[in-house]
């Protein structure tokens, strides 16, 4: 199984390959759910590391129903993305009505030709998580991070299987937050490819605001992420 690390600085993403992490979600303001890191993060970690590169596009906190300007600049963080060689990007656009937002999508994916393509965790958010797997299958995306639309991972475990089972292979389901050491074998035995999490020891989850903030602060540990790593790959 892989390991892949949501590594919100510099000193997170180098710690992540340390740790020997498969890939990383490059992001910033992790706690509030990860926002689009700058261009000179971006920059100076894809120069820097070996393994590869997926940059979160996200404009702001909040929801995920975007307005053309917004929509826009994500398209040229796309692009930026391509100007630095990342291997992926982590998108994902909802309407109104909390359904996957297909015509915006489909310019993303577009515009992301030739780079790996996650839908992140805006998945979680949906009305009808199994009418959107469909949907985000049809526009040709190779992976979906969610939660199974709870807090954590562990406890969204029973849509996570059912997506899983859904999938039947024709696309990744990852799952992502809150993953600890010890829920990893579980994981693995029920056939999920890779998994999700940021490595940093400590999490003040705040379940009286927004759903994605996690009140998460700090550094990627490179001895958790290689804990992680050992387990995974048992």
């Amino acid at each position: 199984m892989r390991v892949e690390i949501c590594a919100n600085s510099y000193e997170s993403a180098v710690a992540a390959q340390r740790g020997g992490a498969h890939r990383i979600e490059l992001c910033e303001h992790l706690e509030v759910g990860g926002l689009t890191p700058s261009e000179s993060l971006i920059e100076t970690v894809t120069r820097t590391l070996a393994i590869p590169v997926h940059v979160l596009l996200r404009p702001r906190a909040g929801d995920f129903v975007y307005s053309e300007e917004e929509q826009q600049t994500m398209l040229r963080s796309i692009e930026d993305c391509r100007k630095w060689n990342c291997a992926g990007v982590v998108v994902g656009a909802l309407t109104s009505e909390k359904k996957i937002d297909s015509a915006f999508m489909k310019e993303m994916v577009a515009t992301a030709e030739g780079m790996h393509i996650t839908f992140h965790r805006a998945f979680d958010h949906v009305a009808q998580p199994e009418h959107a797997l469909e949907d985000i299958i049809a526009l040709g995306i190779h992976r979906i991070l969610t939660s199974g639309q709870q807090q954590t991972a562990w406890s969204g475990l029973p849509l996570l299987s059912q997506l899983l089972k859904q999938s039947q292979k024709r696309i990744e389901i990852m799952p992502g937050a809150g993953i600890e050491p010890s829920q990893i074998e579980r994981f693995k035995s029920l056939g999920f490819q890779s998994v999700h999490l940021s490595g940093i020891q400590k999490k003040e989850w705040n379940t009286t605001t927004d759903f994605f903030n996690t009140g998460t602060h700090g550094t990627t540990d490179e001895r958790l992420v290689r804990r992680v790593v050992q387990l995974a790959s048992q």
